[in-house]
């Protein structure tokens, strides 16, 4: 059978172990949210063998060419040995900024990297907090925001949420890797209608690529829905309503959970060159997407990402 080693420790694990769970279950402490190659919290890396990798495509060939491997897409067939992500030799250094909170649930944190990011809307960022890391998608615009920003949803207990919110102004935290993400605002798209779906903190991307369509000047007709579990879970109803107030081809729908299926079976479309952004829990961002094809928009003519569950 296979040799591990990782932490300074050795130990044989079954033939086609998922490298995650060999790793945590011998209390090798590797973070993980989605199992599933999208969130990349659970980056490691091989220095020595390899393993099977079952989403090669989820990095690039730099990284892989460096050994780096997302764990809950490897199994061990091999002798490996492996490096684990070290946020303090591996991640980048930031200061947290302002920490409050929006609608009661959602925390806004802002924070300062000590070196430049350069990302863009739509992106997201895998945040350490000591030994604890979640990814969380950016709602700030770098061409106007001096600051990250992420919104977190603290409805439910977490590691990562329940370091959260002791942060404060000062404190240090660790940025992991950049992603792209499936979400973007390309400027050709500008004389289309644009059709933003949220649900509950999936409205964080969302908010900074419509001020990146905003910034952009896009001039066809731009619709944002968002969808919370009740009316206070709208945190960001008065920036939303200030924007749409500024521009007139912005109209903005707020609903509750009770509200969004008859809602959003109203849904028509004017133009098939409507262009559609989704994000939210899996079952939202399904039902919106569900919605759209039957009011027949194409395929390709729809992004989402999803916030998935952990585990």
């Amino acid at each position: 059978m296979p040799e591990l080693t990782a932490a300074g420790r050795q130990w044989t694990v079954a033939a086609g172990s998922n490298l995650l769970d060999a790793l945590n279950e011998a209390g090798v402490a590797v973070p993980y949210s989605c199992r599933a190659g999208s969130c990349h919290a659970c980056l490691v890396q091989c220095v020595g063998g390899d393993v099977r990798d079952s989403r090669p495509d989820a990095l690039s060939p730099a990284q892989r060419d460096q050994g780096w491997r997302l764990a809950c897409q490897c199994h061990v067939l091999d002798d490996v040995q492996i490096h684990t992500f070290d946020p303090q030799r591996d991640g980048q250094a930031a200061m947290v900024a302002a920490v409050d909170w929006l609608g009661g649930e959602v925390l806004r944190l802002r924070i300062t990297p000590e070196r430049a990011l350069r990302y863009r809307a739509g992106q997201h960022l895998v945040l350490w907090a000591g030994n604890v890391a979640r990814p969380y998608s950016l709602a700030s615009l770098p061409e106007e925001d001096r600051f990250l920003e992420f919104h977190l949803d603290c409805r439910d207990p977490g590691q990562f949420i329940d370091a959260a919110r002791q942060l404060k102004a000062g404190d240090t935290i660790r940025l992991g890797e950049l992603r792209g993400g499936a979400l973007h605002y390309d400027p050709d798209w500008s004389g289309r209608p644009l059709w933003l779906l949220a649900a509950g903190t999936g409205l964080a991307p969302l908010f900074g690529l419509l001020r990146e369509a905003l910034r952009q000047r896009h001039q066809g007709a731009i619709r944002l829905i968002h969808v919370a579990h009740d009316a206070p879970g709208h945190y960001l109803a008065k920036p939303l309503a200030a924007l749409e107030a500024k521009h007139q081809n912005l109209s903005v729908e707020l609903l509750t959970a009770a509200e969004a299926p008859s809602a959003l079976a109203q849904l028509r479309l004017v133009s098939r060159q409507t262009q559609a952004l989704l994000c939210g829990h899996p079952d939202r961002v399904e039902a919106f997407a569900k919605r759209l094809y039957l009011a027949g928009l194409p395929r390709n003519q729809l992004l989402a990402d999803v916030f998935l569950p952990r585990g």
